[in-house]
């Protein structure tokens, strides 16, 4: 809570001094470490109830659906009343009170959407997503330029398969201009996609793609929003769950302009289940984020860690976080005693205490705590208890997050999705166009080989009529030759005709029809 214009964490349990952190260095970025159970949440919610009260707007997510109960009063009890009552936070105005809360969820379903595009989410994270090796990685960036270049739009999943296939179709063109790009690594990426499509992760890939300036209103009283992304499903997927924190990390160190010292930060983005975000990363990404961890402070961003050992987190960041609340570890192996040893390292020595010894000891709710100092030196480690959350413990029922989310100020915006005319669609109309030329290259040669098959079946009829004609003539004109020869030896010759036979009668007659049909 806040105490004297600071964020008072904890009390000293050597001294009942108050533990605080100061605003103005509340963006050299921290670290809340511990086993399981041993008061992490709580730690945070206290630190998040206490930058909103600040009026500092807040960002975290919501892995086990245990800080939602923000958005509602803590409820009272014997042990907090001893608890209240040990700390002295009565006289310092401690309430149970309710904070401003803004629920996001990348399904749509407790939350607002929390989507962004293709491009926006770039080739570098996507390749993390997809799983893909250094040469398809490579590739898949060369897609990005031929994409930019050609003015082709990659908002959804689907876009990003059609430009795919596009390049895949047309891989000799691009290959001499871009190096090679073989169809195996093609057709890798292009199985990476429908496999992410199919387990869900498309779903935040799409319009309208999230603004990050939403994260940082403030209620009517100026207190800061707490935006709480659900992550119980996402964390399903620690990849997809680790490298969507770190692209809203990233959106706000590029899109937020340089303000160098403050007396308090603009944004506090804390960063739950950190190990997933450096388990099995490239070393050329664990660069990357310790860059934008060191540079993001001038942008008044403070980013906290939450993680179960602080060896979880590579040198070069943890070098980067000040302000420390480390809970309890557990040994029982010389593996994990190396690393208890390691964490208690990293403060400094208290003489009134061995740190290695006290981390092991340390109590539900009891921490190790070092904040920085007003010229920025991390100041002495302290055995502390941290103080109880004044909102309420864990989750909420489905009405209340319900009612959250339509009073919220943004009800309405991400709702309904939007699906512009990309990439997508652009290929579709060239293959339905392509498709439809075909079609009609096919219908016309058809169309000319029934014409030329119809002209030969009726040349071929013609030709049997008039066979037909000539055969019927010639036996027609033999028939009519020998009737007609007989006709006439009996009426013209007479007698005579039948003495001299029928033979030369027959002769006479053909005689005469040949010169009338030939006339």
């Amino acid at each position: 809570m806040v105490f004297e214009d600071k964020i008072w964490t904890g009390l000293d349990m050597d001294t009942d001094e108050k533990v605080c952190i100061l605003p103005n260095m509340a963006n050299r970025h921290g670290l809340i470490a511990g086993a399981t159970g041993t008061g992490k949440t709580v730690t945070l919610k206290v630190l998040a109830e206490s930058f909103s009260d600040m009026g500092v707007p807040v960002f975290l997510s919501d892995v086990k659906g245990d800080l939602a109960g923000m958005i509602s009063p803590g409820a009272d009890s014997e042990d907090m009343k001893k608890r209240i009552e040990s700390f002295g936070l009565s006289d310092a105005g401690f309430s149970y009170r309710p904070f401003p809360t803004q629920f996001w969820d990348i399904d749509g379903k407790k939350g607002m959407p929390l989507r962004t595009t293709v491009t926006e989410f770039g080739p570098t994270l996507l390749s993390r997503v997809l799983g893909l090796t250094d040469l398809q990685a490579n590739i898949l960036t060369i897609i990005f330029r031929i994409a930019d270049e050609e003015d082709q739009l990659l908002l959804d999943t689907k876009d990003l398969r059609a430009m795919v296939q596009y390049v895949a179709q047309n891989n000799k063109e691009y290959s001499a201009e871009y190096g090679n790009m073989t169809t195996a690594s093609l057709n890798a990426i292009l199985r990476s996609v429908v496999a992410l499509e199919t387990a869900g992760g498309d779903r935040f890939f799409g319009e309208p793609a999230i603004d990050i300036h939403d994260f940082f209103r403030t209620d009517n009283a100026g207190k800061g929003m707490i935006n709480i992304l659900d992550a119980e499903t996402t964390i399903q997927n620690p990849v997809i769950y680790s490298t969507f924190m770190l692209y809203m990390l990233s959106e706000l160190f590029e899109q937020m302009p340089e303000v160098g010292d403050l007396s308090k930060p603009k944004m506090v983005f804390f960063f739950d289940e950190a190990h997933l975000l450096f388990n099995g990363a490239p070393k050329a990404l664990i660069d990357k984020i310790e860059q934008v961890v060191k540079l993001i402070r001038s942008k008044g961003i403070g980013v906290y860690f939450i993680t179960q050992n602080p060896g979880d987190v590579p040198d070069g960041v943890l070098a980067q976080l000040g302000n420390k609340v480390q809970h309890a570890l557990h040994a029982y192996t010389p593996a994990e005693e190396k690393k208890i040893k390691s964490a208690a390292s990293s403060f400094r020595v208290n003489k009134n205490f061995d740190t290695a010894e006290v981390l092991q000891n340390l109590g539900t709710g009891e921490a190790l705590i070092s904040f920085l100092d007003s010229d920025g030196k991390p100041e002495m480690v302290r055995r502390c208890r941290v103080l109880p959350p004044q909102s309420k413990k864990g989750s909420i029922d489905d009405t209340s997050r319900l009612a959250a989310m339509v009073a919220s100020e943004l009800s309405g915006k991400y709702n309904e999705t939007v699906d512009r005319d990309s990439a997508y669609e652009f290929f579709k109309r060239l293959t339905d166009e392509a498709t439809a030329e075909a079609a009609r290259i096919a219908a016309e040669k058809q169309a000319e080989k029934e014409a030329l098959e119809k002209a030969k079946a009726e040349e071929k009829a013609s030709r049997s009529t008039r066979n037909a004609v000539k055969s019927v003539g010639r036996s027609t004109a033999g028939t009519l030759g020998r009737e007609a020869g007989g006709a006439i030896g009996k009426t013209f010759l007479g007698s005579f005709g039948k003495r001299i036979g029928g033979n030369i009668g027959a002769a006479l007659g053909r005689g005469i029809l040949d010169t009338l049909f030939n006339k």
